[in-house]
């Protein structure tokens, strides 16, 4: 015997799911925004009112004196400008060896492909700190410590495999016929890279650029590792001058730092983000 549900029960059952997911999504939006929000606002509060315990209430003023004393109590000027040197050589260097693998082994194909990607998609499985004993040993032996390239060098390689599946993965979407067509007109391997392949790939190379980006720009561990001058300090390393004598903290100070640090990733993601959306999308759908 069946139940038959009448057409008002049924809206009522949808609109009740609805208002559910609509609920559900508000309060993960909440989550996520509200540290945000709070970590600004904290940063244009009187270091005086966060000091007598006011730290979530609404700021009686707001003040550029906290943005003043973190760039006067450190170099951050200077660690930005690393940062940036940093992220955007390895960005450039993932983009052109992820886009030139994955194109090697998907479009052009050879023999044993199917080996070199499995050995890819095992490199993103090994954990970073293996690699830091080994690198440090040889940059010291040929003096690349306190170097951009010291950082450089192991976040492009670990950076690589997953830039490599991204990149095969959205290949499989652009048709044979395609490659084909091109073949026929003249066009060799380096030509149908340049003038096919990279065109088509926009979307994906802004997805690789910003996921390792974030990897990137808050990297601790091989700055930490591979850095000792003040000068080459990048952001995740330079934070660490926040931290006074016996632990003493300028907390509204640091919390400017940390506002200066993370706004770069997020107007990249509000001016890209449906690009970035699109290129995950087309890597995991495919593949």
């Amino acid at each position: 015997m069946t139940s038959t549900v009448s057409a008002p029960e049924r809206r009522r059952r949808l609109n009740l799911a609805r208002s559910f997911t609509n609920l559900l999504v508000v309060l993960i939006v909440v989550v996520q925004v509200y540290p945000l929000v709070w970590l600004f606002v904290t940063s244009l509060r009187p270091a005086q009112e966060f000091a007598s315990g006011n730290a979530f209430g609404i700021p009686s003023a707001f003040t550029w004196d906290n943005y003043v004393r973190a760039f006067g109590s450190a170099d951050l000027g200077r660690y930005i400008f690393n940062s940036f040197v940093v992220t955007g050589v390895s960005s450039l260097l993932i983009v052109l060896l992820g886009m030139m693998a994955a194109y090697a082994i998907k479009v052009l194909g050879f023999r044993g492909s199917k080996i070199v990607m499995g050995a890819f998609l095992l490199g993103i499985i090994v954990p970073v700190q293996i690699a830091l004993v080994p690198l440090f040993i040889n940059y010291s032996r040929v003096g690349l410590l306190n170097t951009y390239q010291s950082m450089i060098i192991p976040l492009v390689g670990f950076a690589l495999p997953t830039s490599v599946y991204l990149f095969v993965s959205f290949f499989e979407y652009i048709p044979r016929e395609t490659y084909e067509a091109a073949s026929l007109d003249g066009a060799g391997p380096f030509r149908v890279f340049f003038e096919i392949t990279m065109p088509l790939s926009t979307n994906t190379v802004i997805t690789v650029v910003f996921v390792n980006g974030i990897f990137i720009w808050n990297d601790f561990i091989f700055a930490n590792t591979f850095v000792f001058e003040e000068g080459m300090k990048t952001i995740p390393l330079g934070l660490q001058n926040f931290i006074g004598a016996m632990g003493s903290v300028d907390w509204t100070a640091t919390f400017a730092a940390v506002c200066v640090t993370v706004t770069p990733l997020l107007l990249v993601f509000l001016v890209m983000n449906r690009a970035i959306i699109y290129g995950l999308e087309s890597g995991a759908t495919k593949g």
